[in-house]
C-alpha cells in the first residue's frame, strides 16, 4: 500500500462482498484495500472466480459492498442514492467490458454521443466530441456504420469511445479484450496503453490477458478475498 496521506483518485478501504447461496454465505471480498493514482494503468489478475468482475463493479459504483468505502474524486460512494451515484458514474467513470452493450439501432457515432447527451451535453457538443473520439480510435471512416458491420474489434474501439465521451476520470475494463482474437486483443491493448501514455487516462482493468496486465503500469492479484501488488521488476 502506497504511502498515507497521497491523494488518490480512487481509494478503496476495507471492501467485503458476500452472496447468499444455496450452501450458506459466499465470502468473495474479505477486506480489499486498493489505491489508483491519476494516470494509472492498473491491472487486476486472479484466477477464474476470484471475484474480480465482482471488485470493479463496486469501485465503479455499478454494487455496493456489504462493508467498506470507495471514494472516486473525493467524494465517497456510500453517502449518495441510486440516482445520485448513476449521475456520478456518467460524468465521471467510463467502463468497458467484455461485451460491447453496443446500442444496434444505432451508428457508431450516435452510440458514442449517447453519454454526451445523457449528461445534457448539447447535441452539436456531444456529436464533435464524439467524431474526435472516433477518429482518436481509428475509426473516422465508420461514424454512420450500424455495429452489426462491424468487427469485433471495431465494435470494441467504439466501446472505448463512448467510454471517454465525459472525459471520465476513471476508466473501468472487464475483461476487454476477452471475446476478441489474439491479433485484434493486441491492437485493443496498444490502443489502451497509448491513450494511457498519450491522454494521461486512467485505467482500471480486470484481465487474465498477460500481454495486456504487462502493458499496465501496475498489477494487482486478487487472491483470498484480498488483493496484493506484484513485483514487476
Amino acid at each position: 500500500m502506497e504511502a498515507a496521506g497521497k491523494n488518490f483518485l480512487l481509494v478503496a478501504r476495507n471492501i467485503h462482498r458476500n452472496f447468499i447461496t444455496s450452501e450458506g454465505v459466499l465470502e468473495v471480498l474479505k477486506g480489499v484495500d486498493l489505491n489508483v493514482n491519476e494516470d494509472d494503468m492498473l491491472a487486476v489478475v486472479g484466477e477464474s472466480g476470484v471475484g474480480k468482475s465482482t471488485l470493479l463493479h463496486i469501485l465503479g459504483g455499478l454494487d455496493r459492498p456489504n462493508d467498506g468505502t470507495v471514494e472516486v474524486k473525493g467524494e465517497k460512494f456510500g453517502s449518495k442514492s441510486e440516482t445520485e451515484l448513476a449521475r456520478f458514474r456518467n460524468r465521471h467513470i467510463g467502463f468497458v467490458f467484455q461485451q460491447q452493450y453496443l446500442l444496434e439501432d444505432f451508428s457508431a457515432l450516435e452510440n458514442v454521443m449517447m453519454p454526451g447527451l445523457i449528461a445534457e451535453k448539447g447535441k452539436t457538443e456531444a456529436r464533435g466530441i464524439a467524431e474526435q473520439l472516433l477518429c482518436d480510435v481509428g475509426l473516422s471512416d465508420r461514424l454512420n456504420h450500424m455495429p452489426r458491420q462491424l468487427s469485433g474489434g471495431e465494435q470494441q474501439r467504439i466501446a472505448v469511445a463512448r467510454a471517454l465521451a465525459n472525459d471520465p476520470g476513471i476508466v473501468i475494463a472487464d475483461e476487454p479484450s476477452g471475446n476478441l482474437d489474439i491479433k485484434t486483443g493486441e491492437k485493443l491493448h496498444d490502443l489502451l496503453a497509448k491513450l494511457n501514455r498519450t491522454r494521461g487516462i486512467t485505467f482500471l482493468i480486470a484481465t487474465h490477458n498477460i500481454d495486456l496486465a504487462k502493458k499496465c503500469r501496475r498489477i494487482v492479484k486478487l487472491e483470498n478475498g484480498l488483493v496484493n501488488e506484484v513485483d514487476q521488476g
